[in-house]
């Protein structure tokens, strides 16, 4: 009797998060227990992007069951204000903690990077004690490019991340990339052979949205009907340059003009951010993150969705908004690199226009640009929602880990499944 493919899923965020990359790993997994697998999630305790541990969490291990996936919480250090070295520290008192775990038998392994640092240790582990057992890892960010995108690091440190990135990756079984332009990077600077990487589309994570009543929502944010309302979602990190959103909306202010800008959620940069909004008039307003109900009203009430990337971001990440941008039906802005993945994701769609990265001015004049044409406005979207839905199908997407994980009965992986 053929046995059940036991998966072993590693990762730093796992939901309750709402951001990022732990929808993502959530619905891999729980894709995977949908089509026969057994999946075991060793994950952190809740704490993204708020770098704080949830109310109701923060023991040395608790254990879930999330949707037929069994889940593992491991408590380590989360570092109140996530620069550089705390942050490699965290991630290293994770990868410590996955890696004094007990891992059973899996007949493969799937490591979710970043984290790098926990992902390296645990790559670490197993090629000791689990050494014949398939190890993918799964890379949904370029970790060493955004050290140096970001200029959050260089030097030493960068070449040390840099190392370490090139040992994982070569070392893995398969590696698992989001978008095209990653799978030329892994194999252009790290060496990792074409046949070994598998490019693997994010989706979006939201479910259909239910079409809200666009009036309501914009007066119980008092939004005016006149006003171009352009909301940005997600992260309020170092890469996402949200400081030049507040000093964009202060030119909308100082020229009179009905752009607001609306930043939803939370990260490291968020109190910055607002005392920068309390310091100059601006119509830039910072909003609480939202449960899913209340983020599909506010994607749909919108009349601009934004991206904005620091400048010099260019190849480290897909943003993951996109995907939930693109489901909402509304024109993307991006103010991005032009010859960013970012940018070539916005054109390959035909969901929205790209500015330069850095530039209040050019963001101001973008909204413009979008909102005085409300017939190629909506051609827009209607291109991002058809480019979801054929394109970005998380269904196709499950099936392809499913297909990569293969029959653990037809393998080596099969000595080690229970």
């Amino acid at each position: 009797m053929q046995q059940p493919s036991r998966t072993l899923v590693f990762g730093l965020n796992y939901p309750p998060e709402t951001t990022g990359i732990s929808p993502y790993t959530a619905a891999m997994a729980v894709g995977l227990v949908r089509r026969g697998h057994h999946v075991r999630a060793l994950v952190a305790h809740p704490h993204y992007p708020e770098w704080k541990i949830a109310a109701g969490y923060g023991q040395w291990s608790r254990g879930e069951n999330m949707n037929g996936v069994r889940v593992l919480r491991l408590r380590h250090f989360v570092p109140r204000n996530p620069t550089p070295f705390p942050r490699a520290f965290s991630e290293v008192t994770f990868g410590l903690r996955q890696v004094f775990t007990r891992w059973g038998r899996p007949s493969s392994i799937i490591a979710v990077s970043p984290a790098l640092l926990s992902s390296a240790l645990v790559r670490l582990r197993a090629a000791i004690t689990h050494s014949r057992t398939p190890f993918v890892v799964w890379v949904q960010d370029l970790y060493g490019l955004g050290v140096v995108e970001t200029g959050q690091g260089g030097g030493t440190g960068a070449r040390g991340i840099r190392l370490i990135e090139r040992w994982l990756l070569r070392s893995a079984t398969t590696v698992v990339v989001i978008h095209d332009r990653f799978a030329d990077r892994v194999h252009d600077d790290f060496g990792v052979s074409k046949e070994r990487i598998q490019v693997i589309r994010n989706w979006t994570h939201l479910p259909a949205l239910p079409t809200a009543d666009v009036v309501s929502v914009r007066r119980s944010y008092g939004w005016s009907d006149d006003e171009i309302v352009v909301v940005h979602t997600g992260n309020m990190g170092v890469k996402q340059g949200l400081e030049h959103v507040v000093d964009a909306g202060r030119l909308a202010h100082l020229q009179d003009s009905r752009v607001r800008f609306i930043l939803v959620g939370n990260g490291s940069q968020r109190d910055e951010l607002q005392q920068r909004i309390a310091g100059q008039a601006t119509t830039t307003q910072i909003l609480p993150p939202l449960d899913d109900l209340s983020f599909g009203e506010i994607l749909q009430s919108a009349d601009i969705l934004l991206v904005n990337e620091l400048p010099g971001v260019a190849e480290m990440a897909v943003p993951s908004k996109l995907t939930s941008y693109f489901a909402s039906g509304r024109p993307v802005l991006a103010a991005s690199d032009a010859s960013g993945i970012t940018a070539q994701e916005v054109h390959a769609a035909e969901a929205g226009i790209v500015v330069p990265a850095g530039d209040p001015a050019a963001l101001l004049a973008g909204a413009r640009r979008l909102a005085a044409d409300r017939q190629a406005a909506a051609r827009l979207g209607a291109n991002g929602r058809r480019y979801r839905e054929t394109v970005l199908a998380e269904a196709s997407a499950i099936q392809r880990f499913d297909s990569l994980l293969g029959d653990p009965t037809t393998d080596d992986a099969a000595k080690h499944s229970a």
